[in-house]
């Protein structure tokens, strides 16, 4: 697989290049300085993951993120950053990112969520997802404008959905799995499963990720 390195820090970008670069299969094509720059090596690589940092100077990784899913919309983006970036997090999570890792996680653990994403599955820790839906509520509670709306929270599409399924869609947004989902409302995991299904379609989300940040940002409550 083709792997495409961007982070502004140069110790990051080439260690990471030369640790990602020694394992069989993965193929480091280049790194990258920004967003900006991102973009424009994607185009011309077309690498099948971006490892993406997000605060950089310059174009950062949420605005990058967005032109390059848009350009190349089988490319995976798996985003690398720290922990203290929870607004900014959230902010490329809902642009369609396959997963994020914190910098300090080992070299091994790093391989394995890019081996997953390039296989299609997406890598989330859901306790940092949780304590990132928590800082969300936060914000949105000390300053209301920072509940941006997203484009597609339109009346007709949140019409769509049943009762149940706003009741799922606001304990998505408080961090819970299914099994926590199932006990709360009585039913069975597998009927959590199904709602959580029909929320992403209506919503014209990705994942439960994105359900979860549309539920905080909209304060979507029971």
């Amino acid at each position: 697989m083709k792997i495409l390195i961007v982070d502004d820090q140069r110790l990051m970008r080439e260690g990471l290049a030369t640790i990602i670069g020694l394992e069989q299969g993965m193929d480091v094509v280049g790194t990258a300085v920004d967003g900006r720059d991102a973009y424009t090596k994607a185009l011309e690589w077309r690498p099948d993951v971006v490892l993406m940092d997000i605060r950089m100077p310059g174009m950062d990784g949420v605005e990058g993120t967005e032109l390059i899913l848009r350009a190349l919309p089988e490319t995976k983006v798996l985003v690398l950053t720290t922990f203290d970036d929870a607004e900014l997090i959230l902010r490329v999570l809902e642009k369609g990112v396959h997963g994020y890792l914190l910098k300090d996680m080992p070299s091994e653990a790093i391989v394995s969520a890019i081996q997953t994403v390039y296989n299609g599955g997406t890598v989330l820790q859901p306790d940092i997802t949780a304590t990132l839906l928590n800082e969300l509520k936060k914000m949105s509670e000390w300053n209301p404008d920072n509940a941006h709306p997203l484009p597609i929270n339109e009346p007709a599409q949140l019409s769509q959905l049943t009762e149940r399924e706003k009741e799922v869609l606001a304990l998505l947004g408080q961090g819970l799995n299914n099994k926590e989902i199932a006990g709360l409302l009585i039913i069975t995991e597998g009927t959590v499963k199904n709602h959580v299904s029909n929320v992403i379609a209506k919503l014209g989300l990705r994942d439960r990720t994105q359900a979860a940040v549309f539920s905080v940002r909209h304060q979507i409550e029971l």
